[in-house]
């Protein structure tokens, strides 16, 4: 499946409002960023990557540490200091599940459904993937930590918000 394929087939579970991240080269119509208010609530749905001067070094030292480095720790406190006014601000980059309060918004990452493990490195490896990605994984082949499958739920009413994160 590509992204549009996922997000059609999303899209006839729910509604779908999606944003483009780093990798999205084929959905160029989705826009960076949204906001929207559910129950009062401003929500911003954002993908969470930074430029590439700080995203790049941070991702060395993870794939030489062999995922012991964790390099988005500051990622939450940037990204609510990027949208000051939001309550809920949703994002993805790491692809790591997390909730937390950062000075009064909650900062929501579902994790991710795909996560990388021996199972699914080994599985791309054999589709005989571009050289970048297949150096890429082979060091995955090696990472000391792996991310459990994951899915994310925000029940918004006029009660508040209650964030909920699903493993898989």
């Amino acid at each position: 499946m590509n992204g549009a394929s996922t997000l059609d087939e999303l899209a006839r579970i729910a509604p779908v409002e999606a944003v483009r991240g780093d990798h999205d080269r084929t959905l160029g119509s989705l826009p960076p960023t949204r906001e929207m208010t559910v129950e009062g609530q401003r929500i911003v749905v954002v993908h969470g990557h930074r430029s590439r001067w700080i995203e790049e070094p941070q991702t060395l030292l993870w794939t030489l540490s062999l995922g012991y480095f964790r390099p988005h720790g500051a990622l939450p406190r940037s990204l609510r200091r990027r949208f000051p006014n939001a309550d809920v601000i949703v994002y993805g980059h790491t692809h790591r599940a997390h909730m937390r309060k950062v000075e009064g918004a909650l900062l929501f990452n579902p994790g991710g459904v795909h996560q990388w493990n021996p199972t699914t490195t080994k599985r791309r490896l054999a589709q005989r993937p571009s050289w970048f990605e297949w150096c890429w994984l082979q060091v995955a082949r090696h990472l000391r930590r792996y991310e459990a499958p994951s899915v994310g739920v925000l029940e918004i009413d006029q009660d508040g918000i209650l964030p909920r994160i699903i493993g898989l």
